[in-house]
């Protein structure tokens, strides 16, 4: 019997930015998963997990925007998440089993009082069921697998820190901002300590990436919708889908200097070469900044004494 010959895809070009609201239940490769075989990149990535358990923004980043991932990732996030008093478990959150209980609840007063501990630079314990590697292991996979893991406080940056509402006397929400690094469950573990009783997290869905908020969300649902519709019409691809639901690449580097250069300029740069900037207003020293051309980003770079230097290259 003759083996039927696999046809392959055809990947498409793609560059920008997909702001996926993650559903529930599902893991952030699950997502990555879901989202490749509608649009079919040649190139995709996300920018920071979300826990199967957790909700919200998630990043996606198609071809060319790969390149600006690291300025995503190292931007605020901001959470909404829900404690439950009474319970701390071993995962600091509801897929873990209970090692300690309290009956001790505290009020809103109570948990007002003690959030400015929580807010500025901290040392956090990260949980014991985290990626941080042990010895090139992760400690979810130790932990797992019964070890000991014993990790170390390690300075965190936590901006805000508000108490939202108190559902019940079991329930406090709160809505953190905070960098990079910082586990949500360990601060709702490290509040319930502290208001002497045991706490930890039930709900939580994260709100905003870097330069993304929740304006620029996508329900995987309106994806599919859009996806299932472009199909049924002739000769649909998938740019309308990319018109409709793509954010340009530059969107990632709204934090960074920009540089304008001329169109001579562009081609040397892309080419590799540094280039003076020109102007009055042209920085002279700056880590990260990036050049363009009629609004389109060119490269990555830094600027030394007045020099563009190129350290990654878009080809847009």
């Amino acid at each position: 019997m003759a083996r039927q010959k696999q046809v392959k895809r055809k990947k498409n070009a793609i560059n920008g930015w997909l702001v996926l609201d993650k559903p529930y239940g599902i893991t952030s490769n699950e997502a990555l998963g879901k989202i490749k075989r509608i649009f079919s990149p040649q190139k995709v990535g996300h920018a920071g997990t979300l826990d199967p358990r957790a909700s919200g923004l998630l990043p996606v980043a198609f071809g060319e925007a790969t390149k600006t991932v690291p300025f995503v990732m190292d931007g605020r996030k901001v959470y909404r998440f829900e404690v439950t008093w009474g319970t701390e478990t071993n995962t600091d959150d509801t897929e873990g089993e209970v090692i300690a209980t309290s009956d001790v609840r505290p009020d809103a007063p109570s948990i007002s009082g003690v959030l400015g501990e929580f807010v500025g630079t901290i040392m956090q314990v990260p949980p014991k069921f985290s990626a941080i590697k042990i010895a090139g292991e992760r400690a979810y996979d130790l932990a797992r697998d019964g070890e000991e893991v014993e990790l170390e406080a390690r300075p965190i940056d936590v901006h805000r820190l508000d108490l939202v509402e108190c559902p019940d006397e079991n329930r406090a929400v709160f809505e953190a901002e905070c960098g990079k690094g910082t586990y949500v469950r360990a601060l709702a573990r490290d509040l319930g300590r502290r208001l002497g009783t045991c706490g930890h997290v039930t709900e939580l869905r994260r709100l905003l990436v870097g330069p993304f908020g929740e304006e620029d969300l996508v329900e995987f649902e309106d994806l599919v919708d859009a996806a299932q519709e472009q199909e049924q019409e002739e000769g649909a691809g998938v740019e309308a889908l990319v018109s409709e639901f793509i954010l340009p690449v530059r969107d990632a580097m709204d934090a960074l200097v920009e540089v304008p250069v001329s169109l001579d300029d562009a081609a040397k740069i892309r080419k590799g070469m540094a280039v003076l900037l020109r102007g009055r207003d042209a920085p002279l020293n700056t880590d990260v900044a990036f050049a363009s051309h009629a609004d389109v980003p060119v490269a990555i770079g830094s600027i030394d004494r007045g020099r563009f230097q190129p350290s990654r290259v878009f080809h847009l």
